[in-house]
């Protein structure tokens, strides 16, 4: 089953807390590899989080570049599921239950562990 590119809110991303790409392997910034693991990765497999891009800024030598972060399904779904249990109990609308639907947040994170379970 292909997973392919996700729309995955920058909020959820910063919760999923890529890593820094100071240091991270050619094969992890280019998408082959899982951000996480050392799984490589193939079209059928890979969970796409987009393309991001690096903050144009003069202190780094990596400042303006494009990278195309992609992780296992395992990883990203035991990502999430922590990242739920952090973000939940600190967020207003997901603690209580008439509008826990509401949090964008909450609602990324749970369909990622939905999603990658599966």
């Amino acid at each position: 089953m292909s997973r392919g590119a996700v729309e995955v809110a920058p909020d959820v991303l910063d919760v999923l807390a890529l890593p820094d790409l100071d240091g991270l392997a050619d094969a992890k910034v280019r998408g082959a590899e899982c951000l996480w693991c050392p799984q490589q990765l193939t079209a059928e497999t890979a969970v796409d989080f987009g393309v991001q891009h690096v903050p144009v800024d003069d202190t780094t030598s990596l400042s303006g570049m494009k990278w195309y972060p992609r992780a296992c399904p395992d990883c990203t779904a035991d990502r999430a599921h922590r990242g739920l249990f952090a973000h939940a109990p600190m967020c207003q609308l997901c603690r209580t239950k008439e509008t826990a639907a509401d949090c964008a947040v909450g609602r990324g994170l749970y369909r990622l562990v939905r999603d990658c379970r599966r």
